[in-house]
């Protein structure tokens, strides 16, 4: 007997057929719930438990499509949790998968979602004898931990770093010091930008106060001068007097 592959079990056949039906179903029907729906099943069926390579590469790809379908209907906020039900633990998931959910949450502005799950599977010592190491290093420093502004942390991480070489190290720290120099200017830049607002703010309202001051002083003394002369003045003039200050001081000077 020659050595082919091995062949699938039932729950991998019905997952890989699945699988090509979610694949379908989001490229050619654009109909992204069904694509979910088929992604969940294949995965439901599956397991939680780690399978033979066929497996656990028909779930990856499952995966792929549901976040793709989740992020077309507009609910990336979801991927994270509904990926974490199949793999229940951050350093589980394939490095596939780890990419897509920092780029995702990276595009979207949400960096922070990915902090502590990039941590633990980096962390991790199998994933660190896995190929894509190195490059998924390179993606959570530059996607999640930089532009979080989280420079101690990811000068700790290089160093503690045994897969790298100082080659390697030397260029992440090159790269975090640049980044930092960058945010210490855009700090600057937004704190000087604040401060020319509130002086712009300070010099508005002096105006307005002095101008509210000039109004209600000229207001006292018109009252004051008119009071002397009430006693003349018959009722209906008097509150034509009252309506004509009125709209001179408060209508025409809001």
């Amino acid at each position: 007997m020659g050595d082919g592959p091995p062949a699938w079990s039932p729950a991998s056949a019905q997952a890989a057929s699945l699988l090509e039906e979610a694949a379908e179903l989001l490229v050619l029907q654009r109909d992204f719930a069904a694509a979910l729906e088929r992604c969940e099943a294949g995965c439901g069926s599956l397991g939680p438990a780690p399978g033979p390579d066929s497996c656990t590469e028909v779930k990856c790809s499952l995966c792929v499509v549901g976040i793709q379908a989740l992020a077309e209907m507009n609910r990336w906020r979801e991927v994270l949790s509904w990926v974490l039900q199949y793999y229940h633990r951050p350093e589980h998931l394939p490095p596939k998968i780890l990419e897509l959910c920092i780029l995702l949450y990276s595009k979207v502005r949400e960096p922070q979602v990915m902090l502590e799950v990039g941590s633990s599977w980096l962390k991790d010592q199998t994933n660190k004898s896995l190929p894509e190491y190195g490059s998924l290093l390179e993606l959570y420093l530059l996607h999640v931990l930089l532009p979080l502004g989280r420079f101690e942390g990811a000068e700790e991480l290089v160093y503690s770093c045994d897969v790298l070489d100082s080659e390697q190290k030397l260029a992440f720290v090159e790269t975090i010091c640049e980044k930092r120099c960058q945010w210490t200017q855009q700090e600057e830049m937004h704190s000087d930008h604040d401060e020319q607002e509130d002086k712009a703010t300070e010099t508005v309202l002096g105006a307005l106060s002095q101008k509210l001051l000039t109004m209600l002083t000229l207001l006292r003394r018109t009252l004051r001068s008119m009071s002397s002369h009430f006693y003349l003045l018959p009722y209906k003039k008097m509150l034509l007097a009252t309506f004509l200050l009125y709209l001179v001081v408060v209508r025409l000077d809001p």
